[in-house]
């Protein structure tokens, strides 16, 4: 039996690796936040009272990512690059983006084509 179930394990794990990530394009809607605070600190970790502490972060060069209502995009590509430089004036604010989304593992990740603050 246990020979079995490692075997189904196994073959899961074969068939996972050998499927690409899903990639399309998609516009959503959100605040820019370090993901690291908006994960651990859930609603402290969002919103003009984190502000500064996201813009440290995000300065450092941590992850950034989109929170929307229902989900969070880590922040890829050149908008990530050079410590989030193309992100500074968007942190802790609620943006339009476009660009292409992928997932795997169930993290979503979006590499910015082009971002707007929302009305």
């Amino acid at each position: 039996m246990r020979n079995l179930i490692s075997l189904a394990a196994g073959a899961a794990l074969v068939a996972s690796l050998a499927m690409p990530a899903f990639a399309a394009d998609m516009t959503v809607k959100g605040e820019v936040v370090d993901l690291a605070c908006s994960i651990a600190k859930k609603d402290a970790g969002k919103g003009a009272g984190h502000a500064n502490c996201a813009m440290v972060c995000a300065k450092k060069g941590q992850p950034v990512g989109i929170l929307t209502a229902d989900a969070v995009y880590t922040v890829t590509g050149d908008y990530a690059a050079n410590s989030n430089a193309k992100l500074l004036d968007f942190v802790a604010r609620n943006v339009v983006v476009t660009g292409e989304v992928t997932e795997k593992d169930g993290v979503k990740s979006i590499n910015v084509k082009s971002i707007k603050l929302a009305n």
